[in-house]
């Protein structure tokens, strides 16, 4: 297998140094804007870096990157830039022929009129309504194959084919006690992002209504996380399971919720009544008297610290995980399937912060499975569409074991 990796932030990097330890692939092609991060990326992995090449490329060009794709002969596309990228990543593989795969899926456009109670462009609609040229093409593109979605997606599956007969309630449950000393606001994962999820109207699904919206930090609740990190209140969010798993998992309802804390989401408010949580860009007044034009999202995100160099300031545990209620052999059931990331482990073995480490062993697992034909498949699938139990067991082999909690 012939790898193109574009991006080499720091999911791109973890990616590269988790990838750099397994013999599945044959060459990696790690691909950025910036050439000197992409170069870095393989100068960090020392001895380990004779199958991978550093190149430059604007992830916005669909030609370029199809070209970069057949000059390396590559087999496959894994896409770590941000979801602004995915659409013309997603093309470009599919014209080069090769396969795809994303840890996060196209973007949403609200309802018009009702946002807040309608759905408009759902997350990754724009990708499902190509999947009949991607299944034509005989080309697997793997949508959603991070940790979430990815890893929970997989609980899903998991629980549905194994612990359970009838499904009343799927919930993804994800927090942390993760502290950065020295900032009072620093997230651990791109703020660019975390705005888009965070602020969207979150999606929830229900099997007698479908997939409506609510306010976004809706319907709070107290979950109390394993391994030590306790109850941490969350919120609802717009996030990829929620559009995933109702496609090949039946449930009665689906939710994510995140813990993302009192003092974050007050942050987050103050961005979006500011306007600065915009990506339409502004005129500015540039140094030499004339004006440019600036998103105002990126502003946010280029004077906030990189989440990727956070990593020795960071204390703590993040948590992934998919709550599931229902019914196992006439009598009712509950369990949590989680997995859990010290950060000071994925330092200390990785020189990863825990976030983007957990984002990034999960596409690197899916890949070694489609390299040894485990996982197979043409269109467009979510990480439900295949068996569950070798990505869970490969997982466990990469020193990353996964928990189960009886509620």
């Amino acid at each position: 297998m012939r790898i193109l990796l574009v991006g080499a932030g720091g999911v791109g990097t973890a990616i590269t140094r988790i990838a750099a330890r397994r013999a599945f692939f044959d060459h990696m092609v790690v691909a950025d804007y910036d050439l000197p991060r992409a170069k870095a990326a393989v100068a960090a992995l020392d001895e380990r870096a004779g199958r991978f090449t550093p190149v430059r490329v604007d992830a916005a060009d669909r030609a370029a990157v199809t070209a970069l794709l057949r000059e390396h002969r590559c087999d496959v596309l894994l896409n770590a830039t941000d979801p602004r990228f995915v659409l013309p990543l997603f093309d470009a593989a599919l014209a080069a022929g090769a396969d795809y795969l994303d840890m996060a899926m196209s973007m949403s456009r609200p309802h018009p009129e009702r946002p807040y109670q309608e759905v408009g462009v759902k997350l990754g609609d724009e990708q499902f309504a190509r999947a009949p040229q991607w299944a034509a093409s005989g080309r697997l593109a793997l949508v959603g194959m991070g940790v979430e979605p990815g890893l929970a997606d997989v609980f899903a599956r998991y629980a549905a084919d194994e612990l359970f007969d009838e499904i009343d309630e799927i919930g993804i449950r994800d927090g942390a006690n993760l502290t950065v000393d020295g900032y009072g606001f620093a997230p651990s994962f791109s703020i660019w992002t975390t705005i888009e999820e965070c602020l969207n109207p979150p999606v929830i699904y229900e099997k007698d209504r479908g997939w409506y919206t609510t306010e976004p930090f809706s319907e709070p609740e107290v979950f109390d996380f394993p391994e030590g990190i306790g109850p941490v209140e969350c919120v609802n969010v717009e996030h990829e399971e929620v559009l995933l798993v109702p496609r090949w998992v039946d449930a009665g309802r689906v939710t994510f919720k995140y813990g993302l804390g009192e003092e974050f989401i007050g942050t987050l408010k103050t961005l979006h009544a500011l306007g600065v949580d915009s990506t339409k860009p502004v005129p500015v007044r540039g140094a030499g008297g004339g004006t440019v034009q600036v998103a105002p999202r990126d502003v946010v995100a280029a004077v906030l610290p990189d989440p990727a160099a956070l990593g020795e300031r960071m204390r703590g545990k993040t948590c992934a995980g998919t709550w599931v209620k229902g019914v196992k052999d006439g009598r009712a059931r509950e369990v949590y399937l989680y997995h859990v990331v010290d950060n000071q482990w994925s330092m200390r073995e990785y020189g990863s912060q825990a976030v983007v480490w957990q984002t990034a062993v999960n596409p690197v697992v899916a890949l070694e499975l489609l390299a040894d034909g485990v996982w197979k498949g043409a269109g467009v699938l979510g990480p439900e569409a295949f068996e569950p139990r070798p990505f869970l067991d490969l997982l466990v082999e990469y020193g990353s074991p996964w928990g189960m909690r009886e509620q």
